[in-house]
Parts: C-alpha cells; sequence; structure tokens
C-alpha cells in the first residue's frame, strides 16, 4: 500500500484534519527560510494532539546534527528528513546520535541525481523537482531507482492516482498540492488523501 506524508503542517486545524484523514506520516518543516516553517516549541504543542499511529517527519535544510538529533531524542519527531545539501558524511554521523529513521531528500534532473538517491546510506529516499518548488518533474528518469522511495514534486488530488498507478512508489509527499492561498486545505487534504486509498483498492 502505498503511504502518505502531508508536508508543512502548522495549525491545530492542520493536525485535526490529519487526525481524521490518517496519513502514515505529517511533516513538520524547521527551515526558518520557509514559509511553512514551525519552531521546535510549536512542533511539540502540536505533536500533543495528533493520533499515535502517524508518525512526524521533521524537514531540515543543513541543520546542525545536535539540533536534528534532539528533536528525534526527545519524541518532537520520530523521522528525520534532510532536505538540504547533506553530505553521506552527515548521514553517518547523524545515525551516530540517533537509531531513528533518515529520509534523504534529491533534486531530480538527470540520471546521475538517481543513480546517487540509489547510492545514498538513508533508510529512505525522497525524490523532488526542487526545495519545495510544487512541480513535477520527468518521471521517466525514475524507471532506474532501485530502491523505494518517497514521490514528491507538483503532486495533487488530480494527478496522484496516476502518479501510483505508474511508478508504484513506496510514499507520495504534497504541501502545496493540498494548499488554497497557502495554507493547508481540508478538502484538498481529504481529497488527496481519497485519490491515494482509491488507487490502492483498484
Amino acid at each position: 500500500m502505498t503511504k502518505i506524508k502531508l508536508c508543512g503542517l502548522s495549525r491545530t486545524c492542520d493536525i485535526e484534519a490529519a487526525n481524521e484523514l490518517r496519513p502514515e506520516y505529517i511533516g513538520f518543516v524547521f527551515a526558518p527560510k520557509s514559509k511553512r516553517y514551525v519552531s521546535p516549541e510549536k512542533a511539540t504543542e502540536l505533536k500533543q494532539l495528533w493520533h499515535p499511529d502517524i508518525k512526524a517527519v521533521g524537514v531540515f535544510v543543513n541543520e546542525s546534527l545536535q539540533n536534528v538529533a534532539e528533536l528525534l531524542k526527545n519524541g518532537v519527531i520520530d523521522v528525520a528528513q534532510l532536505h538540504g545539501t547533506e553530505s553521506e558524511e552527515y548521514v553517518r554521523e547523524l545515525r551516530t546520535l540517533t537509531d531513528k529513521p533518515i529520509i534523504k531528500a534529491f533534486r531530480v534532473e538527470c540520471e546521475r541525481d538517481i543513480r546517487e538517491a540509489n547510492a545514498s546510506s538513508a533508510d529512505y529516499v525522497l525524490l523532488d523537482s526542487g526545495a519545495g518548488t510544487g512541480t513535477v518533474f520527468d518521471w521517466n528518469l525514475l524507471s532506474h531507482m532501485k530502491r523505494p522511495y518517497f514521490l514528491a514534486g507538483g503532486l495533487d488530488p488530480e494527478n496522484v492516482g496516476e502518479a501510483i498507478k505508474e511508478l508504484k512508489p513506496f510514499a507520495v509527499d504534497v504541501s502545496s498540492g493540498i494548499e488554497t492561498d497557502g495554507v493547508k486545505d481540508k478538502t484538498k487534504m481529504a481529497a488527496f488523501v481519497a485519490a491515494v486509498r482509491k488507487e490502492e483498492r483498484l
């Protein structure tokens, strides 16, 4: 079954909607330059509200190892997603500080990016068109993927079914595709989850 990650949640109503829809993952963005940024304090507050079956993913961009490890250790997040230029050495060092899962994001523009993703020592890889650009990359490149992956980049309720049918990713990741005027839209969130679940039932 394709897993779902609803990313960039930042309000109480976002968490309430996620609790109803029950995705496998939700994402907190800890990158200060992002419009979806939440502070560790806010994330801690929101974490108290959601269903325990949902895993919290912290999205970081070139954050210090200690800060990432601390949020994992304190249970604010369950998984770390590295969305910057973090190296293999960074991933290995983070592993010495935590036994929690690590997702490494890769911007996919050519076959070399796919090779790097396949070779990553992270527990999971996430394939995107960029740093939250909300656009679709060339899915033909994914024929060379040799490991399960999170598919991101331009997904929405209209195209996610096609993506699952064509690519069979481990998980789909959405943020801007479930927003209206820059904030999460419960109707779009529900439509996205329904489209994924419908495809899984076929």
